[in-house]
């Protein structure tokens, strides 16, 4: 039991008492750069929330070795991804048996496979990880003369990336290096030029700035500077090399400028000047803008036309009308050809346009459920456009596809090593009917012995925040669960755009409630079509979906068995209401901003999990933290863990655990992040009754 230090809050004329606001760090963003200077009296709290959920899983501890060596059984230790080509040579990364991290790799530009055996180490993520605890691999980026590879690591989890230059030549690292950036990196044409984002004090990436080799980063110039902290800049290369395009962009609108990479010194372009609502993406094609806009109540977004000297929105020229329905997802342009990503019904489809023609033809799949994605690569001179293809019984498969002959080459096909036969599974998909009468997707996946009376438990994971939407695709690690009988269900609800721009809409802002309902409204649906029971489902989503978790737990809590939040966003109220923190302000348009809106506050502090704890039977719930996490601090799941003992009126286990080495991700490494798996899985396995259950051949 947390200690119980009283906090009294006001706002908007009303008052409450926050009894554990003591966990929130008062120096977080020192904690951010240096963990160790956590207050002792918080260090203790958590490594003893720690122990006690080791100490309530120590019977689980074979389940979850054996869980980590299934896991890890299916993944192929010395893979390699598909290389790339750029002028004389094709990049690629691969990672070596044992080895936790990738390496980059190098070789000369060829159509023999055989010449990958004298491909050239340019950057091991084994050796840069070696003896730290937590490594990650952020941008990675060639200069256009192949000479210096830019890099960018983070070696404690709270996303503040440090960029590296390294001399290809000599294969040692250069005397420069540039910290507290956000990881993004580009290069300007000369090779000399680069250009990245550095954070502020809160850790919100607010500028652009140019660094030249060989100079004191001291020197470095500021290209651009945000002064909304309401709104986050990134960079991106056009793919024909000609522009580094700065997006100063929150959750709904978006503001544009081009740098010339030709030109270092040249003038910033601005393309069209931020209104509110307005979002639009670029890509560069000869004389012309291609733009991806939702201007003119373009709702699931239209692909514009506009001349490279006169960039105006007065300028832009429909190219792809927008269709009600149909929402595109990204462009990319190649030198005579317009790609597009777009999903209706549900279903994700790849469109190739000639834009000497305008002729149109797209690729086609025969699964009925299946996911995307799309890979640029370097070259904007080619008809080759790669794509990955997977479904929920597919492992992913990476095509070269020709896209005026219309043929494809299966480049890669993942590799199960310990097996892995897809008619042994059954993918399905539901309609779930919400409360107001809309229809939930509810995507299935179980094994084909799983009996459907009833009796099976049930997984169901979900999202719901930012447009992001759950794909069809293939996880190796979930058939852990469905091998021991789970059916394994994605709720697509309202907060995604997994049904077009009008999904994301409604399940935002002031419409955010309709996110729960739809969650709760799928869970219903299961029971009601005899697949399960009320009380043998499991919960579980992380981040945003751990906000979706604290809600339904409060709103549901005898529809579930457990919950598993991974990361949670469980103290909403507070944390919107506090401008200082990294995500608050960009974060308004998507929950809405309490400290300006009474509205947005009621609203906000109706559903806030950590605010509407009540005296109530919950189900069990496991709650995961990182100690660096910027997106998510760790003391909301602290806050929200402490307040649910003290309310809960249940036997049921509340258990938190915090990686102390790790942030918003988790443990870094293929292996260790496995070990995280597990103990969900492991804990799902428990509450069921199903930790001897005998994984199905």
């Amino acid at each position: 039991m947390a200690k119980i230090k009283s906090q009294q809050v006001t706002h908007h004329g009303q008052t409450w008492v926050d009894p554990f606001s003591w966990l929130r760090a008062d120096n977080w963003q020192d904690v951010m750069r240096d963990p160790s200077q956590l207050a002792p009296e918080i260090r203790n709290y958590l490594e003893a929330e720690n122990a006690f959920t080791e100490q309530h899983m120590a019977s689980t501890e074979s389940l979850q070795q054996k869980l980590y060596e299934e896991m890890r059984g299916r993944i192929k230790e010395d893979d390699a991804t598909v290389p790339a080509n750029d002028g004389a040579f094709a990049y690629f990364a691969d990672f070596i048996p044992g080895g936790q991290y990738p390496r980059l790799m190098r070789q000369a530009r060829s159509t023999d496979e055989a010449a990958s055996e004298a491909a050239t180490v340019l950057l091991d993520g084994n050796e840069e990880a070696k003896d730290k605890a937590y490594w990650d691999l952020g941008a990675t980026t060639h200069s256009p003369d192949h000479k210096i590879l830019a890099y960018a690591t983070d070696d404690k989890g709270s996303e503040l990336y440090t960029i590296r230059f390294r001399d290809l030549q000599t294969d040692q690292d250069l005397d420069e290096c540039i910290p507290d950036t956000r990881g993004d990196i580009e290069w300007a044409s000369d090779s000399r030029a680069v250009y990245y984002t550095k954070v502020d004090a809160n850790h919100r990436p607010l500028f652009v700035y140019r660094h030249t080799l060989d100079t004191p980063v001291s020197d470095d110039v500021l290209i651009y500077e945000e002064k909304d902290t309401g709104f986050y800049v990134g960079i991106e290369k056009t793919l024909s090399g000609a522009f580094i395009v700065i997006k100063a962009h929150d959750h709904q609108t978006s503001e544009l400028y081009l740098a010339d990479a030709a030109n270092p010194s040249a003038p910033l372009t601005l393309i069209a000047a931020r209104q509110t609502g307005h979002e639009y993406e670029l890509v560069h094609h000869g004389k012309d803008l291609i733009i991806l806009t939702n201007s003119e109540a373009a709702e699931d977004f239209r692909i514009c036309r506009a001349p490279l000297d006169s960039p105006g929105v007065e300028n832009w020229k429909t190219l792809v009308a927008h269709k009600q329905g149909c929402l595109i997802l990204d462009i990319c342009a190649y030198h005579n050809l317009l790609v597009r990503l777009e999903r209706e019904n549900s279903l994700p489809r790849i469109v190739i346009r000639n834009l000497n023609n305008n002729e149109e033809h797209a690729i086609t799949f025969a699964e009925d459920a299946y996911a995307l994605g799309m890979q640029s690569g370097y070259e904007y001179d080619t008809t080759n456009l790669r794509f990955t293809y997977s479904s929920m019984t597919t492992p992913a498969e990476t095509y070269d596809y020709d896209m005026v002959k219309r043929t494809r080459v299966l480049r890669k096909r993942r590799e199960v090593p310990s097996g892995h036969e897809p008619e042994n599974y059954v993918t399905r998909r539901l309609l779930a009917p919400a409360p107001d009468g809309e229809q939930v997707p509810v995507s299935l996946l179980y094994h084909k012995e799983t009996r459907l009376d009833g009796s099976a438990p049930v997984l169901l994971y979900g999202y719901g925040a930012y447009g992001i939407s759950m794909p069809a695709s293939f996880s190796a690690n979930r058939l852990s669960l469905v091998n021991r009988g789970f059916i394994y269900a994605i709720a697509h609800v309202r907060g995604g755009k997994d049904k077009g721009y009008h999904w994301y809409r409604n399940g935002k802002h002031t419409k955010k409630p309709n996110t729960f309902s739809d969650f709760i409204a799928a869970g219903e649906h299961l029971v009601g079509e005899g697949l399960t029971q009320r009380g043998r489902i499991i919960a579980n989503g992380g981040s945003a979906g751990g906000m979706l978790m604290g809600v339904i737990a409060n709103q549901a809590p005898d529809l579930f068995l457990g919950i598993i939040a991974d990361v949670p966003f469980v103290d909403a109220l507070n944390t919107m209401l506090d401008k200082d923190l990294p995500l608050t302000p960009p974060e308004w348009p998507e929950w809405g901003n309490p400290i300006a809106n009474k509205e947005d506050f009621d609203i906000i502090r109706s559903y806030s999990p950590y605010d509407n704890v009540t005296a109530q039977p919950y189900p069990h719930i496991l709650a995961l933290a990182g100690l660096t996490d910027p997106r998510v601090t760790y003391w909301e799941p602290a806050k929200w863990i402490a307040k649910l003992r003290t309310h809960n009126t249940s036997d049921n286990l509340i258990l938190l655990k915090t990686n102390m080495d790790a942030g918003h991700g988790g443990a870094s490494g293929r292996f260790s992040q496995l070990k995280e798996v597990a103990l969900d899985f492991a804990f799902a396995l428990k509450i069921t009754g199903c930790e001897e259950t005998q994984p199905l051949s």
